[in-house]
C-alpha cells in the first residue's frame, strides 16, 4: 500500500503543479522580454524592408523598361519586314528593268534602226509604274558627289571639268531604294 500512497500523495502532486506553473510563467517572461526588444526596436527591420522594397521596385522597373523595348523592337523589325517584303522579287527584276532602260536609250538614239514600239513603252511605263507603287525608286547619281554609302566606284576618270572633281560623272548601273533601304548599290565612273 505504500507505493499506492506515494503515487496519489497530494505533496507531489502539488510540488509538481507549483513546478510547472513556475516553469510557464518563466517561459512567459522570456517570451515577453523578446517581445519587448522587437518593438523597441524596429528601426533595422524597417530599413531592411525599405532597402528590399526598393531593390525589388528597381528591378520591376527596369524589367518593364526591357519589356517595353522588346515590344517596340519586334514591332520595328515586323514594319521593315512587311515594308521590304518583296525585296527579292523586286532585286530579280532589276536586271529587266535594266535592259528596258538600255533598249529604250539605243531606240531613242538619233541614228537607231529599231525604234521603240508603241506597244513595248507601254509595257515600260506600266512596269515603272507597278514598281514605283511598290516602293521601288531608282537613284539619282550622275553630278552627285560621291558617296559610297550610295555609290560603287567602278572607274576613275580624270574629271572633265574642275567642279566635277569628286562627283559621279557617268551612271554604268542604276541603283535602286526600295522604302529608303538600299537594295542595289549605284555603279559609278567617279572623277578625280
Amino acid at each position: 500500500m505504500n507505493e499506492k500512497e506515494n503515487l496519489i500523495n497530494p505533496d507531489t502532486v502539488m510540488e509538481e503543479q507549483e513546478q510547472a506553473a513556475s516553469e510557464e510563467q518563466e517561459q512567459e517572461m522570456v517570451e515577453n522580454e523578446q517581445m519587448q526588444d522587437q518593438q523597441s526596436d524596429p528601426e533595422p527591420e524597417v530599413a531592411a524592408l525599405k532597402t528590399q522594397n526598393e531593390e525589388l521596385k528597381d528591378k520591376y522597373l527596369r524589367l518593364y523598361a526591357e519589356f517595353e523595348n522588346y515590344k517596340k523592337r519586334t514591332l520595328r523589325e515586323k514594319l521593315d519586314y512587311m515594308a521590304t517584303a518583296a525585296q527579292d522579287t523586286l532585286t530579280a527584276l532589276l536586271p529587266v528593268l535594266d535592259d528596258f532602260d538600255r533598249a529604250k536609250k539605243a531606240a531613242d538614239a538619233e541614228n537607231s534602226p529599231e525604234p521603240f514600239s508603241e506597244g513595248v513603252s507601254l509595257v515600260y511605263h506600266k512596269l515603272n509604274t507597278i514598281l514605283k507603287g511598290k516602293g521601288l525608286t531608282a537613284m539619282e547619281s550622275t553630278g552627285q558627289p560621291f558617296d559610297p554609302e550610295f555609290h560603287e566606284a567602278v572607274v576613275e576618270i580624270p574629271a572633265p571639268t574642275e567642279d566635277m572633281k569628286g562627283k559621279v560623272v557617268d551612271t554604268v548601273e542604276t541603283g535602286y531604294m526600295l522604302k529608303e533601304k538600299i537594295i542595289r548599290h549605284a555603279k559609278v565612273v567617279v572623277g578625280k
